[in-house]
């Protein structure tokens, strides 16, 4: 039998109030227990997510009353992981000390972390963990988008603000169904993407939306959360439809209100929709087995070690990140 010491605390990187990156320290804390149907990991990589972003900072000011009003109620940070599984707790089947596995969880940036068994996957040999981290929030993400358009082969997709961990993801996965896809995004983001088989890139600073073909498109993905919703929708063929995805908003409201309009706007023939995706275990087994195959190439922009977690923070808060971050064990 395999067996791993555990050790009796951690370093974790948490956060005892709302802020930018340097909120978020590195504390020494006990190792968790994993309590029925959980187990404990050795985490090997975690990656990054705006959804860290926004929960650090509590913005848009709305999602504090969720996660607390005055300060995070869940202090530390990082969803995705892939580790080690190094203790079981009760009533757990299907998973064994030494499983190498990945999803999508909360408190992620430590060195072990509590996952709920029914939420990982096991990774084939081969896999990298760190390839393996990236793919649960924004792989998960990407394939609800791309259903919610009804994605295929021959569709024609435009993404607006293609060059994070959500929009390379969802641009790879539009590609491989057989999607001609274009793309706005930032200069630095144009040849990752056209290596990814994007067919055609716009520089977001120089070519506005608007100059982009009109009813060109069966379906807008809108990540950037920033061009006018009817600019989106007068790109699309009739029945297509724009997904609106990312952006901050209102300071309070956030995206709500440019959901509401969204509403108002859809027609029939070219209507919008809100895209809030749920980490679905099944989702996050068909994406290990693309990566596992090279079907999917997930682009990673930088590693950071746990000790330095706060840097690789402060730089997806500071945006323009090209793809993924991902934070590895020291």
């Amino acid at each position: 039998m395999t067996t791993h010491t555990i050790p009796r605390t951690m370093t974790a990187w948490r956060q005892h109030a709302y802020g930018p990156a340097d909120v978020v320290r590195a504390e020494t804390v006990p190792v968790p227990t994993p309590g029925r149907r959980e187990v404990l990991l050795r985490v090997a990589a975690a990656s990054l997510n705006s959804g860290d972003i926004h929960l650090m900072r509590g913005e848009p000011r709305v999602v504090r009353l969720f996660f607390g009003i005055r300060r995070p109620r869940t202090r530390g940070r990082g969803m995705d992981v892939a580790g080690t599984v190094v203790a079981l707790g009760a009533d757990v089947d299907g998973l064994a000390v030494g499983d190498l596995v990945v999803g999508a969880g909360s408190e992620t940036l430590a060195e072990f972390v509590v996952m709920k068994a029914d939420r990982l996957t096991t990774l084939p040999a081969g896999l990298d963990p760190v390839v393996a981290a990236t793919l649960p929030v924004a792989g998960n993400t990407a394939v609800t988008i791309l259903d919610a358009c009804r994605v295929g082969q021959g569709s024609k997709v435009l993404l607006v603000g293609a060059g994070g961990g959500v929009g390379t993801l969802t641009a790879a996965l539009a590609v491989e169904r057989g999607a001609d896809v274009w793309a706005t995004c930032g200069s630095r983001a144009e040849q990752v993407l056209r290596d990814l088989g994007v067919a055609h890139t716009v520089d977001y600073r120089t070519h506005d939306v608007a100059t982009l073909p009109a009813g060109a498109f069966d379906a807008v993905v809108d990540i950037a959360g920033e061009p006018p919703l009817e600019v989106l929708r007068d790109r699309l063929r009739e029945g297509g439809t724009v997904a609106l995805v990312g952006g901050h908003g209102h300071p309070f409201w956030g995206p709500f209100p440019r959901i509401i309009r969204a509403l108002l706007l859809s027609r029939r023939a070219r209507r919008f929709r809100s895209v809030t995706a749920v980490t679905k275990t099944p989702v996050t087994a068909e994406l290990v087995r693309m990566a596992a195959a090279g079907v999917l190439r997930p682009v990673i922009e930088r590693t950071f070690p746990l000790s330095d977690a706060g840097a690789a923070i402060a730089h997806v808060d500071a945006g323009h990140t090209v793809g993924k971050v991902v934070v590895v064990a020291d």
